[in-house]
């Protein structure tokens, strides 16, 4: 199996938290180097790390070895101009599939993203599943690229391109948990 690319995005201001979500910094690391040292850890190559607001400054605090940063020049957008940002930073690449994981999910960790990365292949749609709904990583095979990319509006993301596709649904309840940190607090949920 070719393995998949990996794709951060963490280009977003974090308005609900407080500052951007990338310069978060959790059990003295930042969720940003978090992310993309998880999908490096599961096999992910490259790494694709889209940044936007306070890009700067989270190259200036973040580590980001082995990776590759790209700024998405219209992250007030949402979330879908940072996937379309990532997908055209991948098409030179060979990667079958991308494996996209929001910088905010901090239980996410390498396992659940080895579990979905096993299906990697060119017409592949896939995703974790946390509760027996849609989560994160989500995989997407390079056949699907363009329609995602085109469909990738607002904070939606890929979000009405898989809601019209047959998905395979990755249960990883057992590995990781599927929340989003939104808040300060929100890190509280991931325990000690």
């Amino acid at each position: 199996m070719k393995t998949p690319a990996g794709v951060v995005l963490a280009a977003g201001a974090g308005r609900r938290f407080g500052k951007p979500k990338a310069l978060v910094e959790h059990r003295g690391r930042l969720l940003v180097d978090r992310a993309a040292e998880v999908l490096a850890d599961a096999g992910c190559d490259p790494v694709v790390v889209v940044l936007g607001a306070a890009a700067d400054e989270v190259r200036q605090r973040a580590e980001l070895r082995g990776v590759t940063t790209v700024v998405n020049p219209d992250w007030p957008t949402g979330m879908g101009s940072s996937l379309r940002t990532a997908l055209d930073a991948l098409r030179g690449s060979e990667a079958p599939a991308a494996l996209v994981l929001p910088v905010d999910m901090p239980g996410i960790g390498p396992e659940a993203v080895r579990r979905v990365a096993e299906l990697t292949a060119p017409d592949v749609l896939a995703a974790a599943a946390h509760g027996g709904r849609r989560s994160h990583p989500v995989l997407l095979g390079r056949e699907h690229w363009s329609g995602a990319a085109a469909s990738a509006t607002g904070d939606a993301g890929a979000r009405e391109y898989l809601k019209q596709r047959t998905v395979t649904m990755v249960s990883c309840d057992d590995v990781s948990d599927g929340f989003d940190v939104d808040r300060p607090e929100d890190l509280d949920r991931l325990g000690t």
